[in-house]
């Protein structure tokens, strides 16, 4: 009698003359999923989540950084992105948030409506996820499994408060060290110190990315996988955020809408973004199934 062999197969290596290959998967299965609408209903819910975000992340990393600096920065990196308008009206949510005396009952609904309201954008990113690795919904009760969903989501706006008050510190230092070293060194060297903050912004958004591939979906994703995943994904962000931003600049298309000109290039933005994080969440999904067997 032969004897069976129950050795499982040895996981393939990447190689960059893969990467082709897996990238014409990713579309094809990125293109089936209609990733389009998909992110048109991200970017809705981006837009009713965002004051809430805005209101909870000042005061998370402002209670610590100091609020009128936080707003300073985010404003800062906003009109980089988007242009000075929409960076104005943005400001203006900030600034417009109600400080005005309330009952215990009002402050009741108004902190949970915050928090139903932040965790909308997430929640929905979540949903997309769930459908790309095919997972199940972690409960069968409906109400359990959207409440796991938003406490998950919160937990995402959590992170983003820490890396935030993470790369602030960080920026803040480089940018003292920068000025002193001027006396000391030749100009051309302190160009290095600007690199070095290009490349902490990148492993800022490296480590969000990451993050979201692993823990937002109710599935067991390797990190393997997940580390190749988000390095595509945030250098395929950060190339699309600087053309995003000539775009905005030169062709202004927000001019055409008028006062809702702020909310377009916002939902064109996060529009962008969303597909941007589909592609690499399937790319993911690619290389998983290639590489790992999953």
């Amino acid at each position: 009698m032969e004897e069976q062999t129950t050795d499982k197969p040895l996981e393939r290596h990447f190689k960059i003359k893969h990467l082709p290959e897996l990238l014409v998967t990713t579309a094809k299965s990125w293109f089936a999923s209609n990733p389009f609408e998909k992110s048109a209903i991200v970017a809705y819910y981006a837009i009713l989540s965002l004051p809430a975000l805005i209101i909870i992340i000042l005061n998370l990393v402002g209670a610590i950084w100091g609020r009128d600096i936080v707003q300073g920065e985010l404003i800062d990196e906003i009109s980089k992105a988007l242009g000075k308008e929409t960076a104005t009206s943005i400001r203006t949510m900030m600034l417009d948030r109600g400080d005005a005396p309330t009952s215990m009952f009002s402050n009741v609904i108004g902190i949970a409506t915050l928090l139903y309201g932040s965790t909308g954008v997430f929640f929905q990113i979540q949903n997309v996820l769930d459908k790309i690795w095919d997972a199940p919904p972690p409960s069968k009760n409906g109400i359990i499994a959207t409440l796991i969903g938003r406490f998950k989501s919160f937990g995402f706006i959590l992170i983003i408060g820490f890396l935030l008050l993470i790369s602030f510190i960080l920026t803040s230092l480089l940018s003292t060290f920068g000025k002193n070293l001027s006396k000391f060194i030749p100009e051309n060297r302190i160009d290095l110190i600007y690199i070095f903050d290009i490349l902490v912004s990148l492993g800022f958004i490296y480590v969000l990315f990451a993050m979201m591939f692993k823990w937002l979906p109710n599935a067991t994703i390797k990190w393997r996988a997940v580390r190749i995943g988000a390095g595509l994904t945030s250098l395929l962000f950060v190339g699309g955020k600087y053309l995003l931003a000539v775009y905005f600049s030169e062709m202004e298309p927000g001019s055409t809408y008028g006062a809702a000109g702020s909310i377009i290039l916002i939902m064109l933005w996060v529009s962008y973004s969303s597909l941007i994080l589909f592609f690499g969440a399937h790319f993911t999904r690619a290389y998983s199934q290639k590489y790992l067997k999953v």
